[in-house]
């Protein structure tokens, strides 16, 4: 074996990650994928091990074609394309001057860059492969001395915790891990039913997938394949390709034919459509161009007409072009989206989980400003945060197996992610009248109780909120007074079509100057998890998240003028178990007069007007009140002294006001895509 040339003591020297070692805690999870029958069949070796002149890539483009092995990560495969297509995302990914194999400074370890929720992370792996026989077994170049791509391979198995949790993905997903922009997901079938074509998403009109495919140098586009049918028969289910060009050609009658380059990650021809190898297609063309183009093709690559194309593939999926400025560029009008911003949120059960607008709680979800400076082409990400497994003491998700002898609980995710269906939408922010103070947070509540064509208006909270252009950040920005009930019963500008499954939704949209709302929210109330809010724009934006009031003793209301006495419902709500409830109630006073300042010593001395008592073992009291135009002071307390706990205070008004009309709908359970037929050798 090659490995013997390479004296043993210097193997002792080489790095071995501790982290992430060449056993089967790396490579499998759960033993639940078809991976798990070569359990205790792979061995690790190094690349000079492998073969006797290891490189880490060619500048021969036909040697760096990617194939899969019998991993089922095609659809990771099919992203790594993108590497092929920018020197900016080759550098940033896989940066230069590591040394290799051959350099004295060699030390057997190996770093790449992955973005994961916003950041740029540096993993350092060993260079031990998976291999069977004494060769790869899972992905490779087309020439098998080139390793860049099972290096980043075991790179990006590591960030997922094992092999085996690269076994069916989306591309979509990869792309964005692979070169820290966007990606988008279009189904080629048209479902028909307006409610299905909801579900099912975006269909992709071949006028624009035409457009689209003038893209080809500088993106990823991929196919994918949820369903056998006649040409993909040999393909199977859940299979991800890669489409590398399309010809404008004359048929021998003269009519126009359009061809479209498909490769296939397995790295082998399975196509047994019309224009394969040999098939009734190509009788079509001049016989010249015909031979021309098979002679193009390598192992793996098939042409395909596009009429069967949009019959046989289900889906297709498009990675944003980044320039080699590391800028993100339109798919639909290629212009630089130069100006970007991030900011990360979260829904919280009982305090920002609203749900969807099926539900009066939507109000409450998370909600952030978001200025355009100036006519802006705009795209908006929301990208949640997977919740995995319990992580080991270097944030790499632990397999089942460690966690079983630990005796730690595990959830019903076999992969170890747990997706929450999410939608999001923007309204254009309206100003109640000029000159007045924004509100930094509207604090919204859930109607409860209330009678048919009533609702509860939320409060008006007296803390202006502030954002800055990117070009001067010393100029304030204009303030507004918002008002959410109204803008919320209004259509929004733009929205998602449905709730899905997606790790991350887009919404794209040319946008006028002024002020936006965007409201991100899960299908189902009370579902928790973490995202980030990413905004992407040709021109200046502004970009702030709308935070609650601070938690302080004493909260302030004012009720504006009015001949009538307002309807009022105080609730005090204490963020804790229910067998960690405190005794909570609460008063509240009027304000004597305009010139007074709310400190807690000023006010003891009065009789409150209406009391929350006695304090009560609950997780939220309220009080039904009549209150007149003035100011108010509520303060919220425990029963005993010194008790620390976080608490929300909900005032709601009730007024005569259309109920929101929304008919939700919920997308369809992803397909992710992977294939088990890649077990034939």
């Amino acid at each position: 074996m090659l490995g013997d040339r390479v004296q043993s003591a210097t193997k002792e020297n080489l790095y071995k990650d501790p982290t992430f070692p060449a056993s089967d805690t790396s490579l499998f999870f759960n033993y639940s994928t078809p991976l798990s029958q070569f359990k205790g069949e792979i061995s690790w070796l190094r690349p000079q091990e492998i073969c006797s002149a290891p490189r880490l890539f060619s500048d021969n483009p036909q040697e760096v074609q990617v194939k899969q092995g019998i991993l089922g990560d095609c659809w990771f495969l099919c992203a790594c394309v993108a590497l092929q297509k920018s020197k900016y995302l080759l550098t940033k990914v896989i940066p230069p001057g590591q040394p290799s194999w051959t350099d004295e400074t060699y030390t057997g370890c190996f770093t790449c860059q992955v973005w994961q929720f916003g950041h740029w992370v540096e993993v350092t792996i060993d260079d031990r492969l998976p291999c069977l026989g004494c060769k790869l077994c899972f992905s490779q170049c087309q020439t098998e001395d080139v390793f860049w791509l099972p290096l980043l391979e075991k790179v990006y198995a590591k960030v997922h915790g094992s092999y085996e949790q690269l076994w069916a993905g989306q591309v979509a997903d990869a792309l964005v891990d692979l070169t820290g922009g966007l990606a988008e997901r279009w189904t080629l079938k048209d479902p028909g039913r307006s409610m299905e074509r909801e579900r099912t998403g975006r269909v992709l009109e071949k006028m624009v997938f035409r457009r689209l495919m003038n893209l080809k140098e500088r993106c990823v586009i991929s196919c994918s394949v949820l369903s056998s049918r006649q040409g993909a028969s040999e393909l199977g289910e859940f299979h991800a390709f890669i489409v590398s060009d399309m010809l404008h050609l004359s048929r021998v009658s003269g009519k126009e034919i359009i061809l479209l380059r498909i490769q296939n990650p397995w790295g082998r021809r399975c196509w047994k459509g019309h224009w394969r190898e040999g098939g009734q297609g190509w009788s079509q063309l001049d016989p010249v161009v015909a031979s021309e183009l098979l002679s193009q093709i390598q192992e793996g690559e098939f042409w395909v007409e596009e009429e069967e194309f949009f019959k046989e593939f289900d889906e297709i999926t498009i990675g944003f072009p980044v320039t080699e400025d590391g800028q993100l560029q339109s798919l639909y009008t290629e212009k630089v989206l130069s100006h970007t911003q991030n900011l990360c949120g979260s829904w919280v059960k009982g305090q920002s989980a609203g749900g969807c607008r099926n539900n009066n709680s939507f109000p409450i979800n998370p909600k952030f400003w978001l200025r355009i400076c100036e006519q802006s082409e705009v795209c908006i990400a929301l990208l949640q945060k997977p919740r995995k497994y319990c992580a080991d003491w270097v944030g790499r998700t632990r397999n089942l197996t460690r966690l079983a002898e630990e005796g730690s609980s595990l959830t019903e995710d076999i992969q170890g992610k747990n997706y929450q269906a999410v939608g999001l939408h923007i309204w254009k922010g309206s100003c109640v009248r000029k000159g007045t103070t924004v509100p930094s947070e509207i604090l919204s509540s859930t109607a409860q109780g209330h009678k048919k064509g009533e609702a509860f208006s939320p409060p008006r909270i007296a803390h202006p909120h502030e954002c800055y252009p990117e070009s001067d950040p010393s100029r304030q920005v204009e303030k507004r007074r918002f008002n959410l009930p109204k803008t919320l019963s209004a259509p929004p500008v733009v929205g998602t079509i449905c709730h899905s499954y997606d790790r991350e939704v887009h919404l794209h949209s040319d946008l006028a100057p002024g002020y936006y709302l965007i409201v991100p929210s899960t299908f189902l109330k009370d579902a928790e998890s973490d995202f980030l809010l990413r905004v992407f724009s040709t021109g200046r934006i502004c970009l702030s998240e709308i935070k609650p009031p601070p938690t302080d003793a004493t909260l302030c209301e004012e009720l504006p003028p009015g001949t009538e006495e307002r309807s009022m419902k105080v609730t005090l709500r204490q963020h804790c178990q229910d067998s960690k409830c405190r005794p909570i109630g609460f008063h509240i006073f009027q304000v004597p007069n305009s010139s007074w300042k709310p400190h807690t010593c000023s006010f003891l001395h009065l009789e409150p007007l209406v009391s929350c008592v006695p304090h009560c073992y609950s997780q939220e009291v309220s009080q039904l009140c009549r209150l007149s135009a003035g100011n108010y002071v509520i303060v919220p307390s425990t029963y005993l002294p010194n008790t620390e706990g976080n608490f929300t205070v909900v005032i709601t008004t009730k007024i005569d006001r259309k109920r929101i009309q929304s008919q939700e709908t919920l997308g369809q359970i992803l397909q992710e895509v992977s294939f088990t037929a890649v077990m034939k050798r």
